[in-house]
């Protein structure tokens, strides 16, 4: 049961200031999809955006946030209830979704609500007051994930005493945040009049209202100062020793009256902190040697002014970016020795307590480029592994040639980042020059020479990786385990990344057991070496391999796992969100086998937009693999051929830069064209796939068939049985369980051509018990009609039983919709009858007519989509009505056919 209080806006207080300019602010915008409103408490957040929502057209789900909301099934009820308290109807797929939540996994739940919200085509502002009473990290993720996809309609408004983890830079990039933070919150005179005369019922005259707005700027945290203190307008218009800072919000008065007004031991805790980019009462005791900080802190926090806080635990704040600057500069001027010191301190109590981001980022501020080259050497390799190697780049050019030239572990530093930016086009020549520093330091004794081994070591993992990039898989393996080796006398923590590659090699070769086994190894050396990006992909091609043996359970819960794991530990929610190709995929490809198709979309949806901006080859070609697999699931086959298509020409075209066989494409763009009544295609497509046959025995598999379903279309069903006959056998001994549920499904459609029902049905009957042990569905209403109507005659399928139903009856909803399809094809020649004539059926609506004249001016989807501020999902909808409005099927088409209606202005 839902706490109805929790679900009403607000009423305003009438004594409350009104703030039309505020209100401006928070009015929905083209590419807006969040108002954050950020200040301490006291500063009227809750009252502008009720003001606010109660002025505004869109519906308003309005929720107050406690902390009994720090739960995911909890936090997504009360958000659900919002919606449905506020008047939006057609829930009940979220509330099934909710109620077979399991863990922390809403992906499903918040798919379904985006889609409801997407369906209503209505404005729809939601409301999250509080915001800062959620901690756990699993509802920050979730929620950046609602966000990202949004319906264009639909404006999300947090109020919140911090800012949330959330990827606010990038959204900020995007211009899809509209930040109402203190700055903003600064009255103008009007305001300032009301706040003192009203809110705080001070008996102040205009001059005196005068001389603190114009002094202050409006800011409201030095008015409250002057207010609480008892501040007169003597006292207001005394003046003294001036700090000035460059932003004119910070005005010589603030600085003044704030240090004049503190005690001399306060004065001294703001400057001698004012180097710290963030404070907790440890470092700075550590800085000032004293053990006084908490209580310095505490006392500034109640004041409610410059200190920000950065958790909920009053551990960790931060100063008003501008009020630190003006500190900096006094300090630096009055005392630069002490500054210095001060300075060296807390570098060093960062990089000592693990914050290395903040004690490189002093170190670049004084631009010490000694003291940098020695803080990467000791900490690069970490942070490269932990998935910052652009940082870490950036950072090299910031150190001399000649340091860096002369250094083997600087050099071997910019080679690991340019291998994880996948630019590994000149690594070779690095490598050699690496050796060869390496080899005359060693000769010569020098210092930086001590760390030869675990240097070589490194050295040879990323030949091995370049080995597998050349198909030179004995030189790869070779090298690996050489690595294997010599780990243990070396510090460097390289095991997860070396058994990844192991796990590479194994799988490249069909070895499964022996995959999983180094893979595993690799998912637990990466989450004792906080590698954070190699856990994740160890743990999804791991699942990947799971799910291909038919353990689909099993891959479930590694994804799970190491989701989990990286959530708790290793993400930073002010960075995007880490994203694993082969994880996100496997999930895809898993959740698309057991008949959850918009599941599987929600998983495969963040991966379009890597793909769109551009990613490494071998995760392109999975991606779209995966891609065009859920496509043809789903019946939209020119979809899935144009990924496809892609997917191989990347292949082919990248092949020198992916470390792994890819899957088998063109075994799948066969079965496309083979849908779409084009055997010939099919044939074209798979027959360089087949010479030379496949590394991988899971694509070699895989063509073969594909393979004997040409044959079968070609009707040459005896060769269609010769193929399938050895390979059954192979993957019945490799325990490729659902490559061997596919052989039985299409051995059972060659029998049934060549009139040998008995066998086929022998053959039914044992993919059926082979895929109720392994939960396949999605397998069988890929195949013909005919044979889904064998199946679900089949007794054991018609037997009691969870899986057995689950299958009866997506077989059914196919020959439903197949027997839809075939009523359909009268009134589908009309449409095409109609489209040569001289108007439309149904006219286009604004969207569609916008998105007709981007495709006109020859832009591509992401660019449609980046154009509208839309998700390229939506501009993929668009154009899907569009097509069937004009009666055409490619965008050739559909401009010549809008060219005949006259729908283009200017026609090409």
């Amino acid at each position: 049961m839902l706490l109805t209080t929790k679900l009403l806006r607000p009423t305003p207080d009438s004594r409350a200031v009104r703030r039309p300019r505020l209100d401006s602010l928070l009015q929905p915008k083209q590419a807006k999809r969040l108002n954050l409103v950020v200040a301490p408490a006291g500063y009227g957040k809750t009252t502008l955006v009720s003001q606010w929502c109660s002025g505004n057209r869109a519906h308003t789900a309005w929720l107050s946030l406690d902390g009994q909301d720090n739960q995911v099934h909890q936090f997504w009820q009360y958000v659900i209830g919002a919606f449905e308290h506020s008047g939006l109807i057609g829930l009940e797929a979220c509330k099934a979704q909710l109620s077979q939540l399991n863990g922390d996994d809403a992906t499903p739940l918040i798919t379904a609500l985006l889609n409801r919200l997407t369906d209503t085509g209505e404005a729809w502002c939601l409301v999250l007051d509080d915001y800062h009473v959620i901690r756990k990290p699993a509802l920050h993720r979730q929620l950046s994930w609602f966000i990202d996809y949004l319906p264009p309609e639909v404006l999300v408004t947090l109020t919140s005493r911090t800012e949330p983890p959330l990827p606010l830079a990038r959204w900020r990039v995007r211009q899809q945040v509209q930040d109402i933070h203190p700055g903003l919150l600064a009255f103008s005179e009007d305001e300032c009049r009301a706040f003192f005369q009203g809110t705080m019922a001070l008996e102040l005259s205009d001059s005196d209202i005068q001389t603190i707005f114009r002094k202050t700027e409006g800011w409201v945290a030095a008015m409250q100062l002057a207010a609480l203190s008892g501040q007169n307008q003597a006292a207001a218009s005394a003046s003294g020793s001036v700090v000035r800072a460059d932003n004119p919000l910070i005005t010589d008065y603030v600085l003044t009256e704030v240090l004049q007004q503190l005690p001399a031991d306060q004065v001294g805790f703001l400057l001698e902190t004012a180097c710290c980019p963030r404070l907790s009462a440890e470092l700075c005791d550590a800085i000032r040697q004293t053990a006084d900080s908490q209580e310095q802190l505490l006392h500034l926090l109640s004041q409610n002014l410059f200190l920000v806080p950065l958790d909920n635990d009053n551990h960790w704040f931060r100063y008003h970016d501008l009020f630190r600057q003006a500190l900096l500069q006094r300090i630096q001027v009055s005392a630069p020795d002490h500054a210095k010191a001060l300075e060296l301190r807390t570098i060093e109590w960062f990089m000592n307590h693990g914050y290395v981001h903040e004690g490189l980022s002093l170190i670049v501020y004084r631009q010490d480029a000694e003291m940098l080259a020695r803080a990467l050497c000791e900490h690069g390799n970490n942070l490269i592994h932990g998935g910052y190697h652009l940082p870490v780049l950036s950072w090299l050019d910031l150190i001399p040639t000649d340091r860096l030239q002369w250094s083997p572990r600087l050099q071997m530093l910019r080679v690991w980042a340019l291998f994880f930016a996948n630019r590994v086009e000149g690594l070779e020549p690095l490598l050699t020059d690496t050796e060869d520093l390496l080899d005359r330091q060693v000769a010569d004794s020098h210092p930086e020479a001590e760390g030869a081994l675990a240097l070589q070591s490194e050295i040879s993992l990323i030949r091995s990786y370049l080995a597998r990039t050349r198909n030179d898989d004995k030189h790869a393996a070779d090298l690996t385990r050489q690595v294997l080796k010599d780990i243990d006398q070396i510090r460097i923590p390289l095991k997860s990344v070396t058994f990844y590659g192991l796990g590479l090699d194994y799988f490249g070769k069909g070895a499964l057991d022996d995959a999983i086994e180094a893979l595993k190894s690799a998912v637990h050396y990466g989450k004792l070496e906080r590698k954070p990006s190699t856990a994740l992909s160890s743990g999804g091609l791991l699942a990947w391999i799971q799910y291909n043996r038919g353990d689909i359970t099993v891959a479930l819960e590694t994804t799970r796992q190491v989701r989990d794991w990286v959530d708790e530990h290793c993400t930073d929610f002010r960075h995007p969100l880490l994203i694993s190709c082969w994880q996100n995929s496997a999930l895809c490809e898993i959740y698309r086998e057991k008949n959850q198709l918009t599941t599987a979309g929600s998983y495969l949806a963040p991966l379009l937009e890597h793909v769109s901006k551009g990613t490494e080859p071998g995760q392109h070609v999975v991606i779209q693999y995966a891609r065009g697999h859920l496509a043809f699931s789903q019946g939209r086959y020119e979809e899935a051929i144009e990924a496809l298509e892609d997917a191989l020409a990347t292949g082919q075209r990248r092949r020198e830069h992916i470390v792994f066989e890819p899957p088998a494409a063109a075994a799948l763009l066969a079965r496309c064209y083979l849908a779409c009544g084009h055997p010939r295609k099919a044939r074209a497509c798979l027959t360089p796939a087949l010479e030379p046959a496949a590394r991988n025995p899971l694509n070699r598999e895989q063509n073969l068939i594909s393979l004997a379903r040409v044959q079968i279309a070609e009707d040459n069903s005896k060769a269609a049985i010769n193929t399938l006959s050895p390979l059954r056998a192979d993957t019945q001994k490799n325990a490729h369980h659902r490559h061997l549920v596919e052989i039985l499904l299409v051995t059972a459609e060659a029998y049934l051509v060549d009139n040998q029902e008995d066998s086929a049905d022998q053959a039914l009957d044992e993919a059926l018990e082979r895929a109720e042990e392994a939960g396949f569905l999605r397998l069988f209403a890929e195949e013909s009609p005919r044979l889904q109507a064998r199946l679900a005659e089949r007794p054991g399928l018609l037997q009691s039983g969870r899986w057995s139903g689950e299958l009866l009856a997506m077989l059914r909803a196919e020959a439903a919709q197949a027997e839809d399809n075939t009523l359909m094809e009268p009134a589908q020649t009309g449409r095409s009858e109609a489209g040569s004539s001289s108007s439309l059926v149904e006219p286009l609506s604004q969207r569609e007519q916008e998105v007709l004249s981007l495709i006109h001016q020859g832009l591509a989807n992401k660019d449609i989509a980046e154009r509208m501020s839309v998700a390229p999902a939506t501009v993929k909808a668009h154009i899907r009505n569009l097509y069937s409005k004009l009666g055409v099927g490619r965008r050739t088409e559909a401009l010549a056919r809008a060219r005949e209606l006259k729908l283009l202005d200017n026609p090409a």
